[in-house]
């Protein structure tokens, strides 16, 4: 099949400035690229990282990118949103993005259109191609009390979700043969394996004896992180204990100067030195740091829909202390994680679980080797197999 994949708009594919749905794209572009399947071409936010990028040299996989950062693209933006300010469904940058990648959809013929996570994007594609549109769908941007609803629904061929909880939120009202379908996310289990040399202690000013929890991911309230530094307050007098904060406010950003982080450093003056900020770490160093800590924390409060983190530190071999929000609970088991109610009790539960993880060492060697195992059913080519054998069953339209 010939296939267009219409990005979020934000950040590049290839995902050289990181990003969970990017990588994810990459993921399954590269299976694309090794087993020849389908004539693929992206569209994406241009970026001078991706300039040389080997992925651009597939014979399958085509990028077409649109320049949205220049001082001309950024003006056209502005009048772009001002003269479509009635119009556009998401912000206008992203409103500015479809329209130039519309034009050159316009002159080619597609078999299928995927929608990386922005299901509108189906308003104005519908009214001119007759190409089956695939929602691909990361977030709850597609329940009942999303505007349009209905009319975004019928138009997709197929909607796949990254969990059984997000395909719940579409569902509410859909008919009782749906067109839904849950395609867990993969993580790439070469690059996150327990054979992966970690970064010395000693250079993030820890010792072999401390305690080591990790906290890996976008450094904003929804992902409790607040709560944690909370838990960490309960636990000042376990002195052994440190906290590792990997990640910044938003992916590819190294600023770490913001107000909410700098309320957390504020917060974390009291235990001295216990708790590290790293800023931005690029992905694929990522696991190296993973490899430091004993312990993975992802306290989300919100519904947090399938954190690849989550599967990271599994497949590293760290027990993990989570939450029942979102999809977490697709990702675990009862012998890999602790998985808390973000209830009244929240930040003392939390503290009472790192606190017997702490003080009971043989447990969470036995988490980690079941964690180690659990991670296996997620690799990034059973990802993108099922990807694909999804959209196997759409029939292309006639040419």
């Amino acid at each position: 099949m010939r296939i267009a994949i219409l990005t979020s708009g934000i950040l590049p594919v290839p995902a050289v400035q990181g990003g969970a749905v990017e990588n994810l794209t990459d993921f399954y572009l590269a299976y694309n690229d090794r087993h020849r399947l389908h004539d693929i071409t992206v569209y994406s936010v241009a970026n001078e990282a991706v300039r040389h990028h080997p992925a651009l040299r597939s014979a399958v996989n085509h990028y077409r990118f649109i320049d949205v950062s220049s001082l001309r693209a950024k003006v056209a933006k502005r009048l772009f949103g001002w003269l479509h300010r009635r119009d556009c469904h998401y912000h206008y940058t992203i409103a500015y993005f479809l329209h130039q990648a519309l034009k050159d959809i316009r002159c080619r013929h597609y078999d299928v259109i995927i929608l990386e996570n922005r299901p509108a994007y189906a308003l104005q594609l519908a009214a001119f191609t007759k190409a089956r549109l695939v929602y691909h769908l990361h977030n709850e941007n597609l329940t009942p009390q999303t505007a349009n609803y209905q009319a975004l629904y019928d138009a997709a061929s197929l909607i796949l979700t990254v969990s059984d909880y997000i395909r719940s939120q579409v569902e509410q009202h859909a008919p009782a043969r749906c067109k839904t379908l849950t395609i867990h996310n993969g993580i790439d289990l070469k690059a996150f394996s327990p054979e992966t040399k970690p970064v010395p202690r000693a250079q993030l000013g820890l010792t072999d004896h401390d305690f080591v929890m990790v906290f890996s991911g976008r450094v904003t309230p929804e992902k409790g992180i607040m709560q944690l530094l909370e838990a960490m307050l309960l636990l000042k007098d376990q002195t052994d204990i440190k906290l590792l904060v990997i990640g910044s406010s938003f992916y590819g950003n190294a600023d770490n100067s913001n107000p909410f982080t700098h309320k957390l450093m504020t917060m974390g003056e009291p235990l001295k030195g216990r708790i590290l900020f790293t800023g931005f770490i690029p992905y694929e160093q990522i696991p190296s740091y993973l490899r430091t800590a004993d312990l993975a924390v992802i306290p989300s409060v919100w519904d947090d829909p399938f954190p690849t983190t989550v599967l990271e530190a599994q497949a590293i071999g760290l027990p993990v202390v989570s939450t029942r929000r979102g999809g977490i609970a697709e990702e675990v088991s009862t012998d890999t994680a602790i998985l808390l109610d973000t209830d009244e009790h929240f930040v003392s539960h939390l503290a009472e679980a790192i606190l017997d993880l702490y003080q009971h060492p043989d447990r969470r060697k036995q988490m980690g080797a079941a964690a180690l195992l659990h991670a296996q059913q997620f690799d990034k080519d059973c990802y993108a197999r099922n990807f694909f054998n999804a959209l196997d069953n759409i029939n292309p339209i006639s040419t």
